[in-house]
């Protein structure tokens, strides 16, 4: 099981649920991260999305709230999981 303060780098995504109906179902390998954003590396480009609204599923099946996943990586990973 992933935790929250997984490295999110490298890893395959896609957004099954989000208050942008355009972005669901959008899907690629995440190769930036800020606070608020992950930069999606897509079929069509990367694409910058924000991780807040927006339901995320990893390649382990775990979706994740980007509610719970919008700070700093370097913050993120310190908290004990």
């Amino acid at each position: 099981m992933m935790a929250l303060n997984s490295e999110f780098i490298g890893m395959q995504t896609s957004i099954i649920d989000s208050s942008n109906k355009s972005l669901v179902g959008m899907s690629g390998k995440i190769t930036y991260e800020t606070k608020s954003t992950f930069t999606i590396s897509t079929n069509v480009g990367s694409k910058v999305i924000p991780k807040q609204h927006n339901s995320w599923k990893f390649a382990n099946d775990q979706v994740i709230n980007g509610d719970l996943i919008a700070k700093r990586p370097e913050d993120r990973i310190k908290v004990k999981a």
